[in-house]
């Protein structure tokens, strides 16, 4: 039994399916590739599968894993494309191999925060007032809605924003993992609330993931 894992991107329209959603889309996908996908034993057998830091609700990424089972060696690009012609619209495999680096590594995920030209003015006076800010408190709820505050100057002490097309960029690097996670949508939401930035302009990426020594996460 081989581990092999899925890399694929998430955009557009695909942003707003959830996690649940996502588990049933490459349930159906795995299922109808006919790839020898190893399913659990008992009453209700059913295909293991591991999200590896599953995305938040609306946001993009070009890095997600799914690790699933397999009965038997497959070619890995062949596998990859027939998943390709039975995944929906803005799910891409990029490329299907062999696990390697456990999930609980991931320590960190890379983000890209973009805004348009036409927004870029507005955006521009809102991550300086971040910047300008002694601190940035906000109230994170974990699990059994236990709630939290959290200063998140800790974790992105500067939006160092980049011009990009004429809108504008910001690149950050936050906490992700099992124990203790940081959604850039925090950043979004405090802005909002504080400065009156219209979050649902500002387009949330993920573009990597990385362990606690800041290597990436393959």
């Amino acid at each position: 039994m081989i581990t092999a894992r899925l890399w694929f991107t998430k955009t557009g329209e695909a942003s707003y399916i959830s996690l649940l959603d996502l588990q049933r889309v490459m349930q159906r996908a795995l299922k109808r590739s006919g790839l020898p996908v190893w399913y659990t034993q008992g009453f209700n057998p059913h295909i293991y599968m591991t999200f590896s830091a599953p995305l938040a609700l609306g946001q993009e990424s070009l890095t997600e894993s799914l690790d699933f089972r397999l009965a038997e060696e497959v070619n890995w690009t062949a596998a990859c494309d027939t998943l390709n012609g039975c995944l929906p619209r803005g799910i891409r495999a990029v490329r299907v191999e062999e696990a390697k680096m456990d999930p609980s590594q991931i320590a960190a995920a890379c983000y890209e925060l973009s805004v348009s030209k036409e927004y870029a003015g507005k955006a521009r006076e809102a991550f300086d007032a971040y910047n300008e800010a002694a601190q940035v408190i906000v109230v994170k709820e974990g699990k059994r809605g236990k709630k939290k505050e959290l200063d998140l100057k800790q974790y992105a002490p500067v939006l160092d924003y980049k011009n990009k097309d004429g809108g504008l960029v910001v690149r950050l690097t936050l906490p992700a993992g099992n124990t203790f996670t940081v959604n850039p949508a925090m950043i979004l939401t405090w802005l909002s609330e504080n400065h009156g930035l219209e979050s649902y302009r500002v387009q949330i990426l993920r573009t990597g993931l990385q362990t606690a020594e800041g290597k990436a996460f393959v």
